[in-house]
């Protein structure tokens, strides 16, 4: 009986570090975008996979457009949350073409499907 709770114990211990260290990995990994340009604007397009609109901020700054997106989903009811691996915080940075002059005030955002998709006026 001991070994049994010695194992379980290694066990949980084990599983909270993969939880604790995906969610860590998970962090760093910038997200994936495009840009994509015509005669009147800029459009950057972000993979957003599961994000609501709520868990978005976009910003645009010294040329580049800035996406944070930070989520948590809830536990399944009746269930006691172990270690946190389902909560996502991604950063994303693109940089304009140099040289490109466009209206952040009139800048506009979509979020479709898990994908972000934010509209550039060009001056």
């Amino acid at each position: 009986m001991r070994f049994e709770s010695v194992g379980r114990s290694v066990g949980n211990a084990v599983l909270s570090r993969l939880g604790r260290a995906a969610s860590r990995v998970s962090e760093e990994t910038p997200l994936p975008a495009d840009v994509l340009e015509d005669e009147d604007e800029y459009l950057v397009v972000f993979d957003a996979p599961g994000a609501e609109p709520g868990d978005v901020q976009v910003g645009y700054t010294d040329g580049a457009v800035e996406v944070r997106v930070e989520r948590f989903r809830d536990p399944q009811a009746g269930f006691e949350m172990r270690y946190p691996g389902r909560a996502l915080s991604l950063d994303g940075r693109v940089e304009l073409p140099a040289g490109a002059s466009v209206d952040a005030d009139a800048a506009r955002a979509e979020l479709v499907d898990g994908t972000l998709r934010v509209f550039l006026p060009k001056n």
